[in-house]
């Protein structure tokens, strides 16, 4: 049985806007990163020292892993399957790839997109979720910055431009992270912390031999490459998911889902202090439409509100 959502009160919002920081971070952590280690070796380590990391929690807190015994159990565990893949594997690669030829800010922007992509898929695919007129405009709205965002040379390309596919690679991992959020709205009950865990072993199980296969064994890299591992497997990947149950559990999805709108600026922040990155002026004009079009599908019906 989950907590009662309640008012979010200071110490969620302290909580998320470390969300925020940590996710935005992470973009310039895999910049770094990409400097002695291949996009794929990124994300299985990550995923692994995430996955080691929730094990060993869960086993200090007692918490035990989904069954395999029960039906339930065994529909948990193929949800644990999906968020490995959609919210952990599949993005993680695409993210480090596309970050070998665009901005960590640019990246970062990307995410913004993820709530655009939820409101669809939770149309079709969740009970009670249907897309009102006014979420339907914020999602136009929302949908004219993706454009702005990835430029109309990113449907153009016929594949030597690398750096469109590398948008397209950015935007694609914001679909990933939606059909991963759809699917652990879908996922039966069950401890959060020990979902979160199983899920990470999945995406670990998934990745690991595909990047030794592509990538093979990795040299010990320099020190800043191996700190940005280190940060991008503890905090992003382990940490992050600690925090995240907690607000929710506490404040409620909605309060949580408002961390899209940090991450974007976090990442720009980063990039620009930290890496010297250039900010096209296209970048700010494509964040303003795209939290736009999500503040403008997120406000309450008045009728709902009264």
């Amino acid at each position: 049985m989950t907590d009662t959502p309640t008012s979010p009160g200071l110490t969620n919002w302290i909580k998320l806007i470390t969300l925020g920081i940590i996710w935005g971070a992470s973009f310039m952590a895999v910049t770094v990163a990409l400097d002695g280690l291949g996009p794929m070796t990124i994300a299985a380590t990550r995923i692994a020292i995430g996955a080691l990391s929730l094990v060993a929690l869960i086993t200090v807190m007692g918490i035990s892993l989904p069954s395999f015994a029960t039906r339930q159990g065994r529909i948990i565990w193929a949800c644990a399957l999906g968020m490995g893949v959609f919210s952990n594997a599949l993005p993680f690669t695409l993210l480090s790839w596309g970050q070998t030829y665009v901005a960590s800010g640019f990246a970062g922007v990307c995410m913004a997109i993820v709530p655009l992509f939820v409101l669809p898929l939770s149309h079709l695919l969740v009970p009670g979720e249907r897309m009102t007129l006014r979420r339907s405009l914020g999602f136009s709205v929302g949908f004219v910055g993706v454009v702005v965002l990835i430029g109309l040379d990113a449907f153009t390309s016929a594949g030597s431009d690398y750096e469109s596919l590398a948008r397209l690679a950015c935007l694609t991992a914001s679909l990933c992270y939606a059909i991963g959020a759809i699917v652990t709205r879908l996922c039966p009950q069950v401890n959060m912390l020990s979902l979160s865990a199983a899920a990470l072993i999945c995406g670990a199980g998934i990745i690991l031999p595909v990047a030794l296969w592509q990538e093979g064994v990795p040299a010990m890299p320099d020190t800043k490459p191996l700190l940005a591992i280190l940060y991008l497997g503890l905090f992003p990947t382990a940490v992050a998911q600690i925090l995240l149950v907690q607000v929710a559990r506490s404040a409620g999805p909605a309060f949580l889902s408002t961390v899209n709108y940090q991450v974007p600026v976090w990442s720009v922040i980063f990039g620009a202090a930290l890496l010297s990155e250039a900010v096209p002026p296209q970048l700010f004009a494509a964040l303003a439409l795209i939290l736009g079009g999500l503040m403008l599908s997120r406000q309450p019906n008045r009728r709902n509100a009264a």
